[in-house]
């Protein structure tokens, strides 16, 4: 642990004790509170941000690009903006849908732009998407382009993102995905390359399915993805 953070409602209280600890005093929030079904869509209560190093360095520390071992915690994500969730769709447009026709309750663009946008914000794995997918408030499930029905905007459940995902041609969903990156990403100085085993993804000959995913430190963008199954 490096660093310290709080938080003052200015409305109640100034930070006094605070203060006279020592610790510093940043800025505000932007005054947005997180509801049930996402973020409130207006600014409300901004609240007042201390902060108190706990290492003399910990400016020099945090801004490498980096870290060293002991810091090293969690995996690279990012936070997605309402033009960036509207646009993810539309890079997966042109994929051939692997799914039958019958029974197409979801369209394969909005799948895809899901499982990519919950992969950008950290989430790994079949049931952490699903989950969060499930979390989406009204709004950023229309940004995504999900289904409309009895007055709700519903969103693929983990059975469905796991059919998507195992039968969907990786060489279109990489280029799609590098299309999007190129769009979007910044420079970066330097980058991570990260491999998961996918649970659950077996090939015809019963090889577990590996991912192998390229992604920026500065930005947090996953640049490309490449799926493979290892030679027995």
């Amino acid at each position: 642990m490096v660093l310290l953070e709080t938080f003052v409602d200015p409305q109640r209280f100034h930070g006094t004790v605070y203060k006279a600890a020592n610790w510093l005093y940043v800025g505000n929030t932007k005054g947005f509170r997180r509801t049930r079904h996402g973020y409130t869509a207006t600014a409300q209560s901004p609240k007042m941000v201390f902060i108190k190093p706990l290492q003399a360095d910990v400016r020099t520390l945090l801004c490498q690009a980096m870290l060293q071992p002991p810091y090293h915690t969690g995996g690279s994500k990012m936070m997605l903006n309402a033009q960036q969730m509207q646009s993810l769709p539309s890079f997966f447009a042109e994929i051939s849908d692997p799914r039958r026709v019958q029974g197409r309750r979801h369209r394969l663009a909005v799948v895809l732009a899901i499982v990519a946008g919950a992969s950008l914000c950290g989430m790994r794995g079949y049931s952490a998407i699903a989950d969060w997918a499930k979390s989406l408030g009204k709004n950023a499930r229309q940004r995504f382009g999900c289904r409309f029905d009895k007055g709700h905007y519903i969103v693929p459940s983990e059975s469905i993102i796991r059919n998507v995902l195992i039968r969907v041609d990786p060489v279109q969903l990489d280029r799609a995905l590098q299309r999007w990156n190129e769009t979007y990403a910044q420079e970066d100085e330097s980058l991570a390359i990260d491999g998961k085993t996918m649970c659950n993804a077996i090939d015809d000959q019963g090889h577990q399915t590996h991912i192998l995913s390229v992604v920026g430190h500065q930005s947090k963008t996953c640049y490309t993805q490449k799926k493979s199954v290892p030679c027995p």
